[in-house]
């Protein structure tokens, strides 16, 4: 019996295991680009933390994600699993992100990289010429000359880095 019981088991993980792997083949998820130190990344967007953006984005909408966000002022020394994205709320551009898995995929080095970003929006000043801004310093760099003011938001999102060249992607 025990035999028997054993074998029914492992073809009925059999059957689930290759079931999963249909389902996986047929998923997709659209890519967004971006820009790192004024090279294009490629990200899905799969959780963010604001009704209205995950509506508009077709990601889940995660409430919880609002629980990464520490009190403010933060400690200097206090780590969080947040890292910066920047948008541009008129769509001049693409987002900017703070960071990117180096290399991708299971070797990244980047201690400073995590899919979990907080949003600042990027808004062009009046009377200030919209250029390209490719890169975190490039941003400060704008606002430093006053031609922007960056805007910290509480929304939370989940977006993955899975592709740096449009060549290479995670999970291929």
């Amino acid at each position: 019996m025990f035999k028997t019981t054993a074998l029914t088991g492992a073809l009925l993980l059999v059957v689930l295991m290759t079931g999963c792997a249909n389902v996986s083949d047929q998923a997709k998820l659209d890519l967004q680009q971006g820009w790192y130190e004024d090279q294009a990344v490629y990200y899905v967007t799969t959780d963010v933390s604001d009704a209205e953006m995950a509506k508009a984005m077709d990601a889940n909408y995660t409430p919880r994600l609002l629980d990464a966000i520490p009190d403010y002022p933060k400690p200097p020394g206090q780590k969080t699993i947040l890292e910066r994205v920047y948008i541009f709320p008129n769509k001049e551009q693409k987002n900017v992100l703070a960071s990117i898995p180096n290399p991708l995929g299971p070797n990244s080095q980047d201690l400073n990289y995590s899919p979990i970003w907080l949003l600042y929006k990027v808004n062009w000043l009046k009377g200030h010429p919209v250029q390209s801004l490719r890169s975190e310093e490039a941003i400060f760099e704008a606002q430093d000359q006053g031609w922007v003011e960056i805007e910290r938001t509480n929304i939370v999102v989940n977006c993955p880095v899975v592709s740096i060249d449009n060549k290479r992607f995670l999970q291929q």
